[in-house]
């Protein structure tokens, strides 16, 4: 898919989602002698985020004759709704990806301003007197998606009074295609089994937790794979000299559910 700033939101999703139509085809997967029945779409990081918006899109449309077995998501970035979930609070300044980065990220694909970045730090964008966010608080309210052990000790950050005009500038900000994290059930009852890796040391761990919980809510069979001792993007290294145990562990975890399931 295409990148910021070439393009920015909606069109790396379409890009992904065209080409994974096509894929699908029965004479492209004839060529490329791939099993029908045995299909998954998978993605880390914001790879994860579009593997995961992809699967929601495909489950809806009704002319697909062929879809994914499985969706394998490695420390997906799911939502922009909440930025002070316990893992972004306990993660906040943990390297490779602390939560100012994220939030820049953010408003990298979603072609915004950086004055906006410590209203999104502080949820003003979901404040409790921004009706637009409302109908969307109980799909992403960690206190009761998260277990206690990852709770802790956090206390959630939900503005009374915020600014409505962010999420009118941006209103991309609650778009399912962007924050797949904030579909409806319905949507979620769709999904393929799944699989979802998840790091402690890093501020999207919660995004993947609730995802994985609103999935089994939803009655989709679903494999959360946590890692104590892991860091966001470290299945990249597996090879010397940068060869880590966080990484190999994780591959190997994550190979081996694929070769069990798909």
């Amino acid at each position: 898919y295409r990148l910021v700033p070439e393009v920015c939101f909606p069109e790396q999703f379409h890009d992904a989602l065209r080409a994974t139509k096509h894929f699908l085809q029965p004479d492209v997967l004839a060529e490329y002698s791939v099993d029908p029945s045995r299909i998954a779409i998978s993605g880390d990081s914001a790879g994860g985020n579009l593997a995961a918006a992809v699967c929601q899109q495909l489950s809806k449309d009704e002319h697909l004759t062929i879809r994914p077995k499985l969706q394998a998501l490695i420390y997906p970035v799911l939502q922009a709704f909440d930025f002070n979930t316990p893992s972004y609070q306990q993660n906040m300044n943990m390297p490779i990806l602390p939560r100012y980065v994220m939030i820049n990220y953010w408003i990298d694909y979603f072609n915004g301003n950086y004055d906006l970045a410590h209203s999104l730090l502080i949820n003003n964008h979901t404040a409790l007197d921004v009706g637009q966010a409302l109908s969307f608080r109980g799909r992403l309210n960690w206190t009761s998606l998260l277990p206690s052990s990852f709770k802790k000790n956090y206390k959630p950050v939900v503005q009374t009074t915020g600014k409505a005009e962010i999420i009118q500038e941006i209103p991309a900000l609650l778009d399912v295609r962007a924050v797949p994290l904030l579909a409806e059930n319905e949507t979620l009852q769709l999904q393929p089994k799944s699989y979802i890796l998840t790091c402690e040391n890093d501020v999207l761990r919660d995004d993947g937790v609730m995802y994985a919980k609103r999935l089994e809510n939803a009655g989709v069979e679903v494999t959360l794979d946590h890692f104590d001792d892991c860091f966001h993007g470290c299945m990249i290294f597996t090879i010397w000299p940068t060869d880590f145990s966080a990484g190999i562990q994780t591959r190997n975890s994550y190979i081996k559910w694929l070769d069990e399931n798909l």
